[in-house]
């Protein structure tokens, strides 16, 4: 009998995952315990669906049928339930099977699985959901076939089985459909499950944004508090829906009363209609009553504002894991907590569901997320005083469920958005982030502003091992735009959101003070840009003048991007918005490069620009929802369609004007290397397949080294195993033989062959030629012994240094090669040369893994000392094919198989021909339970 306290219940076996309609279940192991849970699910299932189970009509389980579907010993038999509430919405589970049909046990490679999903929840990607879960658990397990019989009627479950994108077997027996299908994922098998992810999530997000009513958790009735303050934003900002406050002390009876112009009750239960979002706004012990109300009555989603959580220290955390927890069980999602709030100002909704005071920011075509509410207000302040608008705003607080990797799943399909903006303290799950930020920038701009760049002690946000220019170089090689501070990240997006991507680094400058224009020049070059000689209009300059160069500028083939300078002149007011109305129309006359304004002191000339951005407005949402009207759902905002691309649309262009040169030239240079990133990845890179990797035989050898290995504690292979497990991969590393004594490194050498190398590998010694613990090209006896000698007379005794012999490698270009887990970043690739360029000079390029063959190959082009790999001075170029295939290699090692935490190739000697991996070091330990290699799941806590 095994329990969810037992200990050999697979406890990693369970997830959170977001379903097809945006609501969340848990899946998790079936147990002894469950027999209830199961004989009432059972209940609710319609005739037709039982009979679709079990091929005949079947009304009731017997109890020796709860019985066999609660008793597994998780390893032939498995069953998995997905639940809302705690309470079963969906089952399935395998049988191992022999070549007869009959049970088996290992090693039968093969089982037989079969669903049940409660009509109810039928059609929300339930059934797709455990295939995903199931299928991961069998593959553990051993198993690498599924078996199934369906009706031909059931075509909803015989669609579930083939669009999951496995290799399958179809054929028709005694009068039912045979499946058979092959566990081993492909690559439409990933491509099927992140695009279902995406809509998953997207959805979800969808839902928190655009609610047909909202209710306000926590309202005063003073009209003081967090609780009104969001209340009064949402009725004052238009909201099209519902809306509902809830005041606890409300006396019984008073139920539909108004208080502050909405209608009140004292529980969300009260409400005696849907409430699609709700916002608590209510002190952290009483948050969880608030959200079992919630819960209970079917809310879809929650914003918490409370505080007292995660950033309060170890309690707050354990409240906040817990918060999630019940969130989750009730399949809703969660803002928060210590959330500042959501904005959405579509036109069809207008949720200003948040602390900014309305009116909120106007409407625009970027999406903002940040964690912290005091960057969001000040990102928010940013945009407006320079007249730009958003689409959307989340700031998460805490980000305990919804993060940024969700907002950049609705983001990415989102019509309305144009522009992404990030102000993020941790990537979270770094893996998905990258993934997904690369797919989004491929279609639009995703700018991050990273925080806790140096974390301090004790901070919640974790911290880093590499260096935050290399955190920046493995954004940007996943096309994400990185900068430094808040006020790059407004200046960026303006750009970005308002003008067209420059189709390269050429720079006109003109303007009416030629100092500035000096400043622009210089400012360009130092950026990396190739800006033209400025032209002077002289301080004499009129908005005509201004217009004719511009106009001129923007049809020469000589520049892709043009800055305009100007100061003031004695009649500002008149001017300003004479030179705004004429960068327009010469802007207009010639569309397709970017414009950018530097001006000094002129702050209507800013006003004046922006006044373009701003769209009437539509038509208000009523004020104060009908006390009588029945609240029903209202219109979403259209989704769908292919995502837009990087130019904004015409209609929205706008010129964005910057108070210092070289905050308007940091923009343009940021977009110059989007735009060439954009170019670049135009065509994906591949991952090549090796036939001769041996995936499944490297995954046995690291499930026996890591046998015994305590969780949490990592193993340093010794070289027999390293050299094993890498040659599975087909990466072979030159053998080492041990030379304690003269005699020894003699016989070491015969079997080996001369010439050979003599070298320490004392940890303090290793990897350190210039000490002198480097022995090469020795092709005798003679010279062996003598070298032998002068190395433990120079550097202590043979126990002290662990002497060893090895076949000399052919000459060429010393290397280092590394790939390595980091907490904030994710798994790294680095390349550079040995020695003293890399070491001191930091000259190392880092990838992303998994990495492709475009990567691999800028990957060794972006060190300084690239050259020395290509012929410089006359010297013979070097094998980089072969290099290149070493970092594929590499790169499918340790995304393969999540264990390996570290490997150090050093060094790896490239010749003309080939290449010599002379040392390696790897490091393994037990894998998270859950990757972003594995079926959906939410992150857990």
């Amino acid at each position: 009998m095994t329990t969810a306290s037992d200990p050999s219940y697979p406890a990693h076996w369970e997830a959170d995952v977001v379903l097809r309609d945006g609501g969340t279940a848990r899946i998790r192991p079936i147990t002894t315990e469950d027999a209830g849970r199961l004989v009432s699910f059972y209940e609710q299932v319609s005739d037709e669906s039982k009979y679709y189970r079990f091929f005949a009509p079947y009304p009731r389980l017997s109890d020796r049928d709860v019985h066999r579907f609660t008793h597994h010993d998780y390893v032939d038999r498995v069953g998995l339930a997905a639940t809302i509430g705690g309470e079963f919405i969906g089952t399935v589970r395998f049988d191992r099977i022999g070549p007869d049909g009959r049970p088996a046990s290992a090693p039968a490679d093969e089982a037989e699985v079969a669903f049940l999903v409660q009509d109810a929840h039928q059609g929300r990607g339930v059934a797709s959901a455990l295939l995903e879960h199931i299928g991961a658990v069998a593959r553990e397990r051993g198993i690498r076939r599924f078996a199934a019989e369906v009706l031909p009627a059931n075509t909803k479950m015989i669609k579930v089985f083939t669009d999951v994108g496995y290799q399958q077997k179809r054929s028709f027996e005694d009068g039912s459909v045979h499946l058979t299908l092959d566990l081993e994922p492909t690559a439409e098998s990933l491509a099927v499950q992140r695009a279902r992810e995406q809509r998953a999530e997207a959805r979800s997000v969808q839902r928190l944004l655009a609610p047909g009513s909202v209710a306000v958790v926590g309202v005063s009735r003073s009209g003081s508090g967090v609780g009104s303050a969001t209340l009064r934003n949402l009725r004052d900002g238009g909201f099209h829906g519902h809306l509902y406050a809830v005041n606890e002390a409300r006396a019984p009876g008073m139920e539909g009363d108004l208080l502050d112009g909405v209608r009140a009750y004292r529980t969300v239960a009260d409400i005696n209609a849907p409430v699609d979002l709700a916002v608590i706004a209510v002190p952290a012990e009483r948050v969880p009553d608030a959200v079992a109300a919630c819960g209970e009555h079917g809310v879809q989603g929650l914003v918490v504002l409370s505080a007292g959580y995660g950033e309060s220290g170890p309690a707050g955390l354990a409240r906040q894991r817990e918060l999630v927890r019940q969130v989750r069980s009730y399949g809703m999602r969660l803002i928060g907590p210590n959330a500042f709030g959501v904005i959405n100002t579509a036109p069809a909704v207008e949720l200003n569901a948040s602390l900014a005071p309305a009116p909120a920011t106007a409407r625009g075509r970027i999406g903002l997320f940040t964690q912290s509410g005091a960057i969001g207000i000040a990102l928010l302040s940013g945009l407006l005083r320079r007249g730009e608008g958003l689409s959307s705003f989340v700031s998460a607080g805490n980000r305990a469920d919804v993060s940024g990797n969700d907002i950049l799943q609705y983001w990415y399909d989102d019509e309305a958005t144009d522009v992404a903006l990030l102000y993020l303290e941790t990537l979270g799950n770094p893996r998905k982030f990258t993934r997904l930020a690369r797919r989004t920038a491929a279609v639009k701009p995703v700018v991050v502003a990273r925080g806790g760049r140096h974390t301090p002690a004790g901070h919640l946000v974790p911290g880093t091992r590499l260096p935050d220019t290399t955190v920046s170089d493995l954004l940007r090689q996943a096309g994400v735009i990185r900068v430094d501070t808040v006020t790059e990240l407004v200046d960026v997006g303006l750009l970005l959101a308002g003008q067209p991507l420059p189709a390269g680094p050429r720079v006109a400058i003109l303007g009416n003070s030629e100092s500035l224009g000096v400043l622009t020049y210089d400012a360009c070059l130092t950026e990396g840009l190739r800006p033209l000689p400025p032209q002077d209009l002289t301080t004499a300059a009129t908005p005509a003048d201004f217009r004719a160069a511009l106009s001129a500028a923007l049809a020469s083939d000589d520049c892709d991007t043009v800055v305009v300078n100007a100061i003031p002149w004695v009649s500002e007011r008149t001017l300003a918005d004479d030179l705004a109305e004429a960068l327009r129309q010469a802007a207009a006359e010639v569309p397709g490069k970017p414009v950018a304004v530097v001006h000094v002191e002129l702050s209507e000339l800013v006003e004046a620009l922006s006044a373009v951005r701003a769209a009437p407005p539509a038509p208000p949402g009523p004020a104060t929802p009908d006390p009588t009207a029945v609240p029903a759902t209202a219109p979403a905002p259209a989704q769908g369609g292919s995502a837009p691309g990087g130019a904004p649309r015409e209609a929205a262009r706008r010129i964005p004007a910057y108070p210092a040169a070289e905050r308007a030239v940091k923009a343009v240079a940021e977009a110059v290397r989007y735009a060439e990133w954009r170019r670049a990845n135009s065509e994906a890179g591949q991952v090549p397949e090796y036939e001769d990797i041996d995936e499944s035989g490297a995954a046995a050898r690291l499930a026996a080294l890591l046998d015994g290995v305590p969780e949490g504690t990592a193993l340093t292979l010794d070289e027999a195993d390293a050299r094993d497990l890498l040659g599975r991969y087909g990466i072979p590393v030159r053998p080492v033989l041990p030379a304690p004594s003269p005699d020894a490194a003699v016989r070491a050498a015969r079997v080996l062959g001369y010439p050979v190398a003599l070298k320490t590998t004392a940890p303090h010694l290793r990897h350190r030629a210039d000490l002198g613990g480097v022995r090469l090209d020795l092709t005798t006896e003679a010279e062996l012994r003598r070298s032998y000698e002068e190395l433990t007379e120079a550097l202590g005794k043979p126990g002290e240094l662990l002497p060893v012999v090895q076949a000399m490698a052919p000459r060429g270009v010393d290397t280092v090669v590394r790939a390595v887990v980091d907490p904030a970043a994710g798994t790294v690739l680095s390349f550079g040369l040995a020695g003293v360029a890399s070491e001191l000079l930091g000259d190392t390029a880092h990838g992303l893994v998994p990495a492709t063959d475009r990567d691999v190959a800028a990957l060794i082009r972006s060190i300084r000392t690239a050259p020395l790999l290509f012929g410089w001075r006359g010297s013979d170029p070097v094998d980089t094919p072969a290099l290149e295939e070493l970092l594929l290699r590499l790169s499918r090692l340790v995304d393969d198989h999540p264990e390996v935490t570290a490997v150090a190739l050093e060094p790896v000697v490239v010749a003309t021909e080939g290449l010599s991996v002379l040392s390696a070091t790897v490091r393994v330990a037990h894998p998270p339970a859950r990757t972003d290699l594995g079926p959906r799941t939410l992150p857990s806590y």
